[in-house]
């Protein structure tokens, strides 16, 4: 194995480019357009990328090949970033407050390279640059002075191999319960839409389900915090499209759990954030408390928790229809209560959740997979990237 020497990005970069300045367009008409609030924990959901309306001559000045990487050089993103894959939409174009940095192959491998931006060691350097700044910035020459170690090419492309067949399992992952879920909404719309009767009751939520809030004990009491018990705010589950909520950023004491009225809530609660913004869902995989952000959700005996979120699913329009606000949109447990809804009998909705309940155990085994995988990948990511853990490369694929 050859000797590491010690680079920096902008020395590994044959061009260095700031975004186009242009508005997004949400009609599918251009190329996609790349935008620093499109890129969540270095993955993009394309899907949700807007458009942009360019001319030719822009298009190839702007397009983003395989390879290339984008950095967030403003704003509370600063460092987030990503590179462009193989599998990612051919015409894809970045917008002005990214900057790309486009690999010389000759002398790095830009997947080895983009493994650096997400190590331990870019993020304290964009800690650094930020100077803790509640409005960060940096320039390409800022961003591009970043050093890191870099081997020969064969070490690269071999650690870049087995950091990205681990990405490949987790990307697999999360695609097989996007297929999982789109199956069960399938199943909810042949239940009861497409095979609904007239003879159903119409009612309201508040018929079937209970529902109960929270609160966020006060900050000022270190008592109350760094405990054992989950606490979850809605931030918990934005940019995280996870069915299955089993963690959460701050933890609260037995002291900090007695100011919430809700307790602890059971395994299983279904969570749905009431404001800022309403919509976000999620099942709890453990006993977790909620802060005022949330309406928790268990449906009364005969109605599954299962049956309630495909519900929503279906009608979240509906659901925010009946949130109001002058500061930003809530919907209260009282005004969630009276949505109406057609009613199915229950022994139906007992007998669509045998069919559907292995479906969301997939989902969540999978979950497990996925968090197994990603403390694997990000347990090696520093190691790989140091030359504390070195790879054999007899066996490693090429590039």
């Amino acid at each position: 194995m050859g000797e590491w020497k010690t680079v920096d990005l902008a020395e590994v970069s044959d061009d260095i480019s700031y975004g186009y300045t242009a508005s997004a367009a949400e009609d599918a008409v251009g190329p996609k357009f790349l935008r620093i609030t499109d890129i969540v924990d270095g993955t993009v959901n394309w899907a949700t990328v807007p458009y942009c309306l360019i001319n030719e001559k822009d298009m190839a000045k702007y397009r983003l090949v395989e390879g290339d990487i984008v950095i967030a050089r403003t704003g509370a993103t600063t460092g987030a970033n990503y590179t462009i894959r193989s599998s990612d939409p051919k015409d894809v174009v970045f917008a002005s407050y990214l900057i790309r940095y486009r690999i010389d192959r000759t002398k790095a491998l830009p997947r080895y390279v983009g493994y650096c931006l997400r190590s331990s060691l870019w993020n304290s350097f964009v800690e650094g640059v930020s100077g803790g700044s509640a409005q960060p910035g940096a320039n390409a020459k800022v961003l591009g002075s970043f050093a890191f170690d870099l081997p020969d090419l064969p070490e690269q492309r071999a650690i870049a191999s087995v950091l990205s067949s681990l990405d490949a399992k987790i990307d697999l992952l999360h695609r097989q319960n996007k297929t999982l879920e789109a199956m069960a909404e399938a199943l909810f719309r042949q239940w009861f839409v497409e095979e609904a009767e007239e003879g159903w009751e119409e009612g309201t939520l508040g018929d079937i389900i209970t529902v109960q809030g929270g609160t966020t004990p006060s900050t000022q009491n270190p008592a109350f915090w760094d405990g054992e018990y989950c606490w979850t705010t809605p931030r918990d589950l934005s940019g995280d499209e996870s069915l299955f909520l089993f963690n959460t950023a701050r933890k609260i004491t037995a002291e900090g759990l007695k100011q919430i009225g809700s307790g602890l809530l059971p395994v299983g609660t279904l969570l749905l954030s009431s404001r800022a913004p309403v919509g976000y869902t999620a099942f709890a995989a453990v006993p977790v408390a909620i802060n005022q952000g949330y309406i928790a959700i268990n449906a009364n005996e005969g109605y599954s928790n299962y049956f309630i979120y495909l519900w929503l699913k279906a009608n979240m329009e509906t659901v925010k229809g009946h949130a109001n606000g002058s500061t930003f949109q809530e919907i209260s447990k009282s005004a969630f209560k009276t949505i109406e809804i057609t009613i199915p009998p229950s022994d139906r909705v007992e007998a669509f959740d045998k069919v559907v309940a292995p479906l969301f155990d997939k989902v969540k085994s999978n979950q497990v997979q996925t968090q197994s995988l990603t403390k694997l990948r990000d347990t090696l990511l520093p190691k790989l990237m140091s030359g504390e853990v070195r790879v054999e490369m007899n066996e490693v694929v090429q590039n």
